[in-house]
């Protein structure tokens, strides 16, 4: 829990992920803002269905990995994470707190329509060079 927690901090200070999705051999990345919850473990972001990542996903939920990194000019101050896990997109009575509490964190999403989407974490490695070089805290949710 503890490897989590400090994950879930440095986390909930960033604001954009990438992440890739793919069916058969076609693979697609985007980037995002996202909140995340430390509770659930999982990201939220909102992202429009017609889009090539939105149509690899599709209405069920596809496999998903990503990465959310600074830009620290210094290679002591790397941080960073890599994730893995389920992408789907939220009903609307799932969506509705979603869109509240992303709207609060970025205020400009008020006037998108795009669906929300929930990004459930299977795994996280997180690069932390200002732990010592090279230092990685890895989190697997389990069962």
């Amino acid at each position: 829990m503890e490897t989590l927690d400090a994950i879930s901090r440095w986390l909930n200070k960033q604001h954009v992920l990438t992440y890739c999705v793919g069916a058969s051999e076609d693979l697609w990345c985007a980037n995002a803002f996202y909140y995340y919850d430390a509770q659930r473990v999982a990201f939220y972001l909102l992202s429009e269905a017609h889009t090539r990542h939105g149509e690899l996903i599709g209405n069920a939920s596809a496999f998903v990995a990503g990465t959310i990194n600074g830009q620290p000019k210094t290679v002591a101050l790397i941080r960073g994470v890599q994730f893995r896990g389920k992408i789907h997109r939220l009903d609307e009575s799932e969506a509705e707190s979603v869109r509240r509490i992303y709207c609060k964190r970025f205020p400009v999403a008020r006037v998108m329509t795009a669906p929300a989407w929930e990004i459930q974490l299977d795994e996280l490695k997180m690069t932390d060079n200002t732990l010592g070089f090279g230092k990685k805290l890895h989190w697997l949710r389990e069962g």
